[in-house]
């Protein structure tokens, strides 16, 4: 399998690109190896032969340990060879030593996507540009896993973008905490609680224009754009609010930016200006 385009001789100068940057879109084997290796030899053109079988669903990154002994010794290697897993950047399965050809096949086969997470993956690459079929491919991995928090997480997305804010809470709400997925929900419903907040943006940017110097008023226009997704804006004006009360900026101000932090990220660059800006009023 020497031209397949599924198995690479990987080593020290591109293992982070082709192993664990693309693990994060497909599931990588790596299989650390010898020329001396009796087993090594042995096992190799099973792997590849079952490695390209699977089209693509998952890669086979070889890797010479004679050559790259760093490689070898930050995966603890011991014996070889060693075949490890990596999806997302970690390892998630592994084995060590020569195994029949069925218990190999079995090993890559739990790698591969289930229904519901292949649906899924392709659905997220449309939400963007084509948020119908994308609700289409959603619902046919909810219909194979109602629990899947991809496909739900993708849907209650969908679902904001079309102003169906309850539902997309409802969604959200399915969602256990932790984790990134947990994460993920948690900046849905705070975009939900954001969207909440309502009021006509026109008419509070007028008032406030009118009388720039009411925290009242400018706290009122941030809630505004807050709730349009203007969330750079929003910002700005919350702080020109609390600039000018600083218990205001201790309470609704502090309150309300925290919301917006969650959805543009805790630790964004815009997240950070702001709360040493806010941290600097308060105090």
């Amino acid at each position: 399998m020497a031209n397949s385009p599924y198995v690479l001789n990987v080593d020290e100068s591109n293992f982070q690109r082709e192993v664990i940057e693309r693990s994060r879109d497909v599931p990588v084997v790596v299989d650390f190896w010898a020329a001396w290796c009796g087993p090594c030899r042995a096992l190799a053109p099973m792997l590849e032969r079952l490695i390209d079988e699977r089209q693509g669903q998952v890669i086979l990154a070889k890797v010479n340990v004679d050559e790259n002994p760093y490689l070898a010794q930050a995966f603890r290697v011991e014996g070889i060879p060693a075949v490890k897993a990596i999806r997302d950047g970690k390892i998630v399965a592994q084995f060590e030593g020569l195994i029949p050809e069925p218990h190999l096949a079995e090993f890559l086969d739990r790698l591969l996507p289930s229904p519901a997470q292949a649906e899924a993956t392709q659905a997220a690459a449309l939400e963007a540009s084509n948020p119908t079929e994308a609700a289409r491919l959603y619902a046919r991995a909810l219909s194979k896993d109602p629990n899947y928090p991809p496909a739900i997480l993708g849907m209650a997305r969908i679902r904001l973008n079309t102003g169906e804010i309850d539902e997309a809470e409802y969604l959200a709400n399915k969602v256990p905490p932790g984790g990134e997925h947990g994460a993920e929900a948690d900046r849905i419903r705070a975009i939900v609680a954001l969207k909440k907040l309502g009021g006509d943006l026109a008419e509070r940017q007028r008032q406030a224009e009118a009388d720039p110097e009411n925290p009242q008023r400018l706290f009122e226009w941030g809630q505004a754009l807050a709730a349009a997704g203007d969330y750079p804006k929003a910002l700005e004006v919350l702080y020109a609010a609390a600039e000018r009360d600083r218990e205001m900026a201790r309470g609704p101000v502090k309150e309300l930016m925290v919301q917006i932090f969650h959805v543009i990220g805790q630790r964004s660059d815009l997240a950070e200006e702001y709360r040493d800006k806010l941290r600097r009023v308060m105090y």
